[in-house]
């Protein structure tokens, strides 16, 4: 496999690469890469195959839009490139509308975007965070008039309930209307949180999983030891002002690499690690491959967003598609990183025979 064994969006027309283009390094700040770099790594991931880049309006405070926007027109591939952006987090202070769900800051969003991509259209729009607010019919509304007006052509949902996203595609089938095609969340093996309710809805509602962070915040790389617990344990006794402390301090190295803060530091995930690496090292590949590899060939993800700060780092991303899991080392990832059992999820696991009288009953056609 590699970036050209194209794959739909959720049930949809759109056409993505299995690896997706993350953005949020293109521009100044804390993940930062210069424009020079940036380029390169456009360059490097469409030379390659790739067709599918992602962005957001807030990324380096709307420097990684502009810069895509520079790239897609020096390139001349607008039209062979899937472009995806976002809203929802606010882009500035003063005023809450520039941010949240509302059809004001969707239509700004979009309006912005536009604009700083050189482009007249967005193949793919994503509600960035769910605002907690704003009704799902106005949300479904706005989009909609979006895809009619030809700005955007598909739109999904990121960090939002599953409920939430369920009630829009649901609203969206009953009256005709343009209905979500993705969803973009959190997934990795320290992280399946997702499989609950998500991945379900995902299926149910045609909605192509496009998982981010696949490598933990950079856990799965193992460039973190289990020192950090000890790290961890310490920023989470201490009191909350010490979220203010230098990103050069404790509790920096705990904030400055990743959006989770220490809470990724525990025994049970350096435990997932051990075995990712050890599959890593009987294969001879990188932890950071197999943790790929993995995510990439999971049932309903359509793209994988993979972020980077270096061509090379790229291309070593970009070979995770070549990586072969064998049943047995699968299984070991499957029971390392297994979810807990949670109510109500414990009871939907028991045989279908014990709820049709013995008898064993089969969803059909699968998925």
């Amino acid at each position: 496999m590699d970036l050209t064994s194209y794959r739909t969006l959720g049930r949809s027309g759109l056409i993505v690469s299995p690896l997706a283009l993350g953005t949020m390094t293109f521009g100044a700040g804390r993940w930062g890469a210069s424009e020079q770099t940036s380029r390169a790594l456009f360059d490097a991931y469409v030379d390659a195959g790739g067709n599918f880049i992602d962005t957001a309006d807030i990324y380096s405070a709307g420097k990684s839009e502009e810069m895509l926007g520079a790239f897609l027109s020096n390139s001349g591939q607008r039209d062979r490139l899937v472009v995806a952006t976002k809203s929802g987090f606010p882009r500035g202070a003063g005023t809450p509308l520039w941010g949240g769900n509302g059809a004001k800051n969707i239509r700004l969003g979009i309006e912005g975007s536009l604009k700083r991509l050189r482009t007249d259209y967005i193949d793919m729009y994503w509600m960035h965070v769910w605002d907690q607010t704003t009704p799902a019919d106005e949300v479904l509304q706005t989009l909609s008039d979006a895809v009619r007006a030809g700005k955007i052509l598909h739109y999904g949902f990121s960090n939002t309930p599953a409920w939430y996203v369920a009630r829009i595609a649901t609203l969206a089938e009953a009256h005709g209307l343009p209905k979500p095609i993705g969803l973009q969340y959190a997934y990795s093996l320290i992280d399946r949180g997702v499989e609950l309710d998500l991945m379900p809805a995902g299926a149910e509602f045609g909605l192509g999983m496009v998982p981010w962070s696949p490598l933990a915040a950079g856990l799965l790389t193992g460039k973190y030891g289990r020192d950090m617990l000890a790290e961890a344990g310490r920023a989470t006794a201490l009191p909350d002002k010490t979220s203010e402390t230098s990103e050069s301090g404790s509790n920096g190295r705990l904030n400055g690499d990743n959006p989770f803060g220490g809470m990724l530091f525990t025994e049970r995930n350096f435990d997932v690690v051990d075995v990712v690496t050890s599959v890593a090292a009987e294969i001879g590949r990188s932890a950071a491959e197999v943790a790929l590899a993995w995510v990439a060939r999971r049932a309903g993800v359509s793209s994988v967003l993979i972020g980077a700060s270096r061509v090379e780092q790229l291309q070593q991303n970009i070979a995770s598609l070549d990586v072969a899991l064998d049943e047995a080392m699968l299984e070991r990832l499957e029971q390392a990183s297994a979810l807990p059992l949670l109510n109500p999820y414990f009871i939907f696991q028991m045989p279908t025979s014990r709820l049709f009288g013995g008898q064993t009953v089969e969803r059909w056609p699968r998925g």
